[in-house]
């Protein structure tokens, strides 16, 4: 047998912040979950209940006066978000996703700038890739950022950026040289009253509703040359760097939605009576939980364990199989959510198809995750490139 140490192991600490973050979502986030989808606006309510408990932005260092957590413990406070409501779980993931790009790139004065406003409460920060013609294909985006002195000029626009217009800072990716393709491209920090910045209006979507999703729009937008993430000709590398390690925070979301409609639907056959007993007494049922509780811990185990190499990809010790392992664990884990969702609404049988459970707003809810941050086919082109290596 091998000697290693396994891959992972939750510590008792991150059995304590689990505790922790579902105490406060069962109690200030599952009883707004339902309104926050019907009214489709965003739930300051919950951003700052999430920033008074230091939940709102918890992967930031110490140094920048965040709680420090690891990427485990990242993911389980994602997780246990999304188990009483999915859109609220973008407030810690979007700022995951908005800030690694500095973590990795950015410079110390960028970091000690904008880090600790996200660590406070006092800020969000979104991430600003792709575009109406670059979706999949990221690198053929068209917006510009021609240098301008000490300056730099942005134009164009850019699509689906989530929790766009709530979060103050954007990282943003742009062609500075537009001859040199995807090496071509550079990333920057936009702020949201930064001149010629602005908003198109929100999208109306399946699920998440309480999220926003919004176009950002780049006119003459003038920027100081010093909010360049990292040097110029990067930043492709960078967002690729940075998709590495966020495709984890996505995988958690959907293993949250996921758990709670088992929890729910497992809750509800222990009740419903048919034929003079409850239905969890039927074999077929007994097979449909078996499955959906199956699939819901073999995610959350190839999660945890990709969350592990993301740890050590931070400080330093580079996996060859982080790419491969956070691309599994999002393809997986959203598969299974939407899988798993839609079982729980069959489980309920025409209770699950109406807004008064919550099992189809989670079926909604998961959908997005097989999409965003890498389509699911798209991530299954990146494991093959991985494994023919």
């Amino acid at each position: 047998m091998s000697s290693d140490f396994p891959a992972f192991a939750l510590t008792d600490e991150h059995e304590a912040l689990r505790e922790a973050i579902r105490d406060l979502a069962d109690d200030k986030i599952a009883p707004r979950a339902a309104e926050v989808d019907e009214s489709a606006e965003f739930p300051w309510d919950v951003f700052e209940a999430l920033a008074k408990n230091d939940f709102a932005a918890v992967h930031i260092p110490e140094a920048y006066g965040g709680a420090g957590a690891d990427a485990i413990a990242t993911a389980i406070v994602i997780e246990e978000v999304a188990r009483a409501c999915a859109a609220s779980s973008l407030i810690p993931a979007v700022n995951k996703l908005g800030t690694v790009p500095l973590l990795l790139a950015g410079s110390e004065e960028l970091k000690q700038r904008y880090l600790p406003p996200v660590a406070r409460g006092e800020a969000m920060f979104s991430y600003a890739l792709s575009e109406t013609e670059a979706g999949s294909d990221a690198a053929a985006m068209s917006a510009r950022a021609v240098r301008d002195g000490d300056r730099f000029v942005l134009n164009g626009a850019k699509r689906w950026i989530t929790n766009a217009g709530v979060s103050q800072y954007y990282t943003v990716m742009a062609v500075t040289d537009p001859s040199a393709g995807a090496a071509g491209i550079s990333a920057f920090v936009v702020e949201k009253d930064d001149p010629g910045f602005s908003f198109g209006a929100p999208e109306h979507k399946l699920g998440i509703k309480g999220s926003p999703t919004r176009e950002l729009y780049f006119d003459n937008c003038s920027i100081p040359a010093d909010r360049m993430i990292g040097a110029e000709g990067s930043g492709f590398r960078t967002a690729l760097a940075t998709l590495d390690h966020t495709r984890i925070t996505i995988a958690a979301q959907a293993i949250g939605i996921a758990q709670g409609a088992l929890d729910y639907a497992t809750g509800y056959v222990k009740e419903r009576q048919q034929f003079g007993q409850a239905i969890a007494s039927f074999q077929g049922v007994q097979f449909m939980l078996a499955d959906m509780a199956m699939k819901v811990e073999a995610a959350r185990q190839l999660t945890y364990a990709a969350a592990a190499k993301s740890e050590r990809a931070m400080h330093g010790d580079r996996s060859d199989d982080l790419t491969f392992f956070s691309s599994a664990c999002k393809c997986f884990a959203s598969d299974t959510a939407m899988q798993v969702t839609t079982d729980a609404v069959q489980l309920l049988g025409g209770y699950g198809y109406v807004r008064d459970y919550p099992v189809e707003r989670m079926m909604r809810d998961a959908k997005i995750t097989q999409i965003y941050e890498g389509t699911n086919q798209i991530q299954r082109v990146v494991m093959a490139r991985q494994i023919l290596q």
